[in-house]
């Protein structure tokens, strides 16, 4: 499992670096040592308290795994957002990384999402040299097809080891690409298919953002109109928990776990005791009727 950062415009304050402390080593004191990080995460604050923490515990860098992305900017009230990755923008922005983070090199870089003015003679050039002055170890994507990955993949000369896409027991066109095959509603599924199984084949470790959906099943105060297998799925999952003695997060994070994907939740949260609500997941192996019960239940619909 994994470490994510989130959102918030605020200035840094004292409180955040203590948060910050607080929510890694709660990661750590699980066993977590893989932490998700991107340039924009914070609009660059999480890798920046992150640093801070790293520049007092200098001891645990190497046996950490530090992971950052890039390719996104964000929208300002002069232009929209985009996506960039020309070799000025990922130079730079890795750059800003490292100096944030205080560490001189990324365990994992991945390219954030798609940029459709990529060239590909650049980006190998821009991840050529990433690797040869040591700023990088590792290279990989987030949010892509199979076909997006053997293209850049061919391109960059390199093997791309990690694909981070949203996954969970909400976020179920994972598998239902597969289920729904020349089916009806096989045309409104919108995870690229076979992209689960090409990873898989080429040994490239599939993570999945926001796996706790947002904690719509556990815990979170849900609306009013909510969809009815949104309850009955928080109901379930509350129930399981209660019957095995482990969390609402551990039962969601299992289930995903329990795909043979192997796919790696990488949590998004800095709350301590949310943190700490995921200890065990790894460990719980949901059977076959405890998974599908899930899976339907979610679906709001029987098998097809």
């Amino acid at each position: 499992m994994g470490l994510g950062g989130g959102w918030n415009k605020n200035p840094i304050e004292k409180k955040d670096i203590i948060e910050a402390q607080e929510a890694i080593e709660a990661a750590l004191e699980i066993g977590i040592n893989f932490f998700d990080h991107a340039n924009i995460y914070q609009f660059n604050k999480s890798e920046e308290v992150f640093g801070e923490y790293l520049k007092s515990n200098k001891s645990i860098r190497d046996k950490i795994y530090i992971q950052s992305k890039v390719g996104i900017i964000l929208g300002t009230e002069e232009r929209k957002g985009q996506f960039d990755f020309s070799y000025d923008h990922i130079i730079k922005e890795v750059t800003g990384s490292l100096e944030r983070l205080k560490t001189d090199y990324l365990d994992c870089l991945l390219l954030h999402r798609p940029d459709p003015l990529m060239e590909v003679k650049e980006l190998k050039a821009t991840i050529d040299y990433l690797f040869k002055n040591g700023m990088i170890k590792n290279i990989g994507v987030s949010n892509m097809s199979q076909h997006q990955i053997k293209h850049i993949a061919h391109y960059i000369e390199r093997p791309i080891v990690a694909n981070q896409l949203e996954m969970s027991l909400y976020k179920l066109d994972f598998v239902n690409g597969g289920v729904l095959f020349n089916q009806p509603g096989y045309n409104s599924i919108d995870f690229p298919i076979g992209t689960l199984e090409y990873c898989n084949r080429k040994g490239i470790s599939i993570q999945a953002w926001s796996p706790l959906a947002r904690g719509i099943y556990t815990g979170k105060e849900l609306d009013k109109d909510v969809p009815l297998r949104v309850l009955k799925t928080k109901e379930m999952v509350n129930r399981m928990a209660e019957e095995k003695g482990v969390t609402g997060e551990v039962i969601v994070l299992a289930w995903l776990m329990r795909h043979p994907a192997s796919i790696s939740p990488v949590i998004g949260t800095k709350n301590p005791d949310r943190i700490r609500a995921t200890k065990g997941a790894s460990q719980l192996v949901l059977t076959r009727n405890e998974w599908y019960d899930l899976f339907i239940t979610s679906r709001g619909e029987d098998m097809p």
